[in-house]
């Protein structure tokens, strides 16, 4: 996310994110608003807007809620194809808002899982959830209880303190760690950061970001497209964290995909 624009105000943001890509011919910016404190209606509200790259004329402005949505919970699933250790049959997700509902949606194109734990700070919602997702999915009272024996656990929350330890977890368990978003919040308890080795999707923006990662002081092994590209390793039989900001080239391709895709329908 980009600098706050809402200067002195420290609970509301506005971020933005442009990108260009001379290899992918795309031209593009999010704007997203980021409000932790709303109750009745999205903390994330987000558009992108395309341009074309030859003439900077704009292309389109498209839902950016559903685009980051997905290409974060795609991202996480890319990561976990090099990180998880053999195949998955538990799923642990933190969280019970839109987010933790995308990343089950991605996960079960790669994975069966045999069953999936959901956990949030208000039961309900995490019943909610569990009840919209089906058969295999059940809410649990607490994060020792979802996490327990899991293979893969997301971490999709609004907490700003830690809310996964070390001692829940068992050893070869990956981790996508898609929330705290803030230098100042973590999900992940430091002792369980600085046991695991830790991937990012950026290095740069994980270390001014991260407050997972900051607060640790865990080192970064690596980004992961370093992993895809054969240049770094995928420790499967390690405690992994792959811990997701998100970046703008992410949000561009999504989007020139959709476009592409709109723009070849017969009319």
């Amino acid at each position: 996310m980009g600098r706050p624009m809402l200067s002195g105000v420290t609970e509301m943001f506005l971020g933005c994110m442009p990108v260009y890509s001379k290899e992918d011919d795309v031209l593009a910016t999010k704007l997203v608003s980021f409000y932790p404190l709303n109750k009745d209606c999205p903390t994330h509200s987000a558009i992108i807007a395309v341009f074309y790259p030859q003439t900077g004329i704009p292309r389109a402005i498209l839902d950016g809620d559903v685009i980051t949505a997905k290409r974060t919970a795609a991202t996480s699933l890319v990561a976990s194809k090099y990180l998880v250790n053999g195949e998955p049959k538990i799923l642990a997700i933190l969280g019970s808002g839109v987010q933790a509902k995308s990343h089950y949606e991605a996960f079960c194109h790669l994975y069966n899982f045999t069953e999936v734990r959901i956990w949030n700070h208000r039961k309900e919602g995490a019943q909610r959830l569990a009840d919209e997702l089906g058969s295999k999915c059940v809410a649990v009272d607490h994060v020792a209880v979802a996490v327990e024996n899991a293979d893969v656990i997301v971490t999709a929350t609004s907490a700003t303190e830690p809310v996964l330890k070390l001692e829940w977890v068992k050893p070869g368990v990956h981790i996508n760690a898609v929330g705290a978003c803030r230098p100042n919040w973590s999900e992940i308890d430091p002792l369980l950061m600085n046991a695991a080795t830790v991937y990012v999707d950026s290095q740069e923006g994980a270390l001014k970001e991260s407050g997972d990662i900051i607060i640790s002081r865990s080192p970064i092994f690596a980004e992961i497209g370093e992993v895809i590209n054969g240049t770094k390793e995928g420790k499967r039989k390690e405690i992994t964290v792959f811990k997701s900001l998100g970046m703008a080239i992410e949000d561009a391709i999504a989007a020139k995909i959709v476009l592409d895709k709109m723009e070849s329908l017969p009319s």
